[in-house]
């Protein structure tokens, strides 16, 4: 009698040992679980953390900022022998802060404005130049050549110096091998660009652009795009349409 009930009490405490162990083997398995679950969840939260931050650094550092803009010349901006007015108004501008470098072409700007009860538009790029060549004449297309065929001229360097390739690694652009479009925008740059706000007849067959020149009291919308990046949108007040007159 005795002997059976040792034996009784040993395969008590076996079952509760194996009841523990299944416990136990249950725990590892849940926190398995919850700790892959966790590593998961970390991992997108991640991910969607980085791909914020490089959206928010694409749209806020690649755009333009206008420093200035005014009253460009209002009789023939782009010096074009089609006899045709166009008017210009000139902005001044750099990179946003954090901005890459990049393409003229990839700038895209418009203007929009009321013209009786139509809205009307005027667009282009901030590239003027439409060769890119040898610039054997200093003049404002950039090329030696005159172009008519785009709503603005090219882009220049804020002293009015054309932005050209140093081939001869001089320190400057004055040989005749170094007058090369150079079509690339720098962080830190400051640049200028006269942007035609009423077209010639090229400009108008080709392009079929409207018509928003400066009209004293006038509020007109400039918008500048940059592909793959932000957009800046500025209004354009003219208080006067005198040459040289602040509309920012």
């Amino acid at each position: 009698m005795k002997n059976n009930k040792n034996m009784n009490e040993s395969d008590d405490l076996a079952s509760i040992g194996i009841g523990a162990m299944i416990v136990f083997i249950a725990l590892i398995l849940v926190a398995a679980v919850a700790s892959a679950v966790i590593i998961q969840t970390g991992e997108k939260l991640q991910q969607n953390a980085q791909q914020t931050g490089s959206d928010t650094q694409e749209e806020i550092g690649g755009k333009i900022s206008i420093i200035t803009v005014w009253v460009g010349e209002q009789a023939d901006c782009d010096t074009d022998t089609d006899g045709a007015a166009d008017a210009c108004i000139t902005l001044v501008y750099e990179l946003a802060a954090g901005s890459e470098p990049m393409d003229e072409n990839d700038v895209v700007w418009s203007i929009s404005c009321l013209q009786g009860v139509t809205m009307d538009t005027v667009w282009g790029t901030f590239d003027g130049d439409v060769t890119g060549t040898v610039a054997g004449t200093d003049n404002r297309n950039g090329d030696g050549t005159v172009d008519n065929t785009r709503m603005n001229l090219d882009t220049v360097h804020v002293d009015g110096a054309l932005k050209c390739i140093d081939v001869t690694l001089n320190g400057d652009c004055t040989q005749a091998t170094d007058l090369h479009d150079d079509d690339t925008l720098q962080p830190g740059q400051v640049y200028m660009i006269n942007l035609k706000t009423s077209p010639d007849g090229t400009d108008e067959v080709t392009q079929n652009q409207g018509e928003c020149n400066p009209v004293i009291n006038e509020q007109h919308e400039l918008t500048i795009s940059v592909a793959g990046g932000g957009t800046t949108i500025e209004i354009l007040s003219y208080t006067s349409v005198t040459e040289g007159q602040s509309v920012v």
